[in-house]
């Protein structure tokens, strides 16, 4: 399995997707707590060109709360990361962690277990973008 999955959209900015992407979250459960805007923090601290590159810090408060109640140090896991940016084919990529991935580290198979749950549902927010 790979540690992510994505899918790219032609025809469209990462403004304008990024709209579709809140709403397919949100349907699904999730809020965004934090973004970072990577091309605005490249040229302002490294004074580097990046094209649009966005990272949404994307929350499900239930799930949180299921995985915070087996381990507090879960915490250092969360957000799941949602990223919106523009490849150079002039294709938007929309891509977001797999947290099944990301959580065997733990060891820990209830988490493993909410963790495939959650897979589940932002694999649904990609196919409804």
């Amino acid at each position: 399995m790979n540690y992510f999955n994505s899918k790219n959209f032609t025809g469209t900015t990462v403004a304008a997707i990024r709209s579709k992407v809140e709403d397919a979250l949100k349907a699904e459960g999730f809020g965004v707590l934090t973004e970072i805007d990577i091309q605005e923090i490249m040229r302002k601290k490294l004074d580097k060109h990046y094209l649009p590159h966005l990272i949404l810090g994307a929350c499900n408060p239930v799930f949180a709360d299921k995985v915070l109640s087996v381990d507090q140090h879960i915490s250092l896991m969360l957000p799941c990361n949602v990223t919106i940016r523009q490849i150079e084919n002039n294709e938007v990529e929309v891509a977001i962690i797999n947290p099944l991935e990301a959580m065997k580290v733990i060891g820990n198979s209830i988490i493993e277990n909410y963790a495939n749950e959650v897979n589940e549902k932002l694999n649904r927010v990609l196919a409804n973008i």
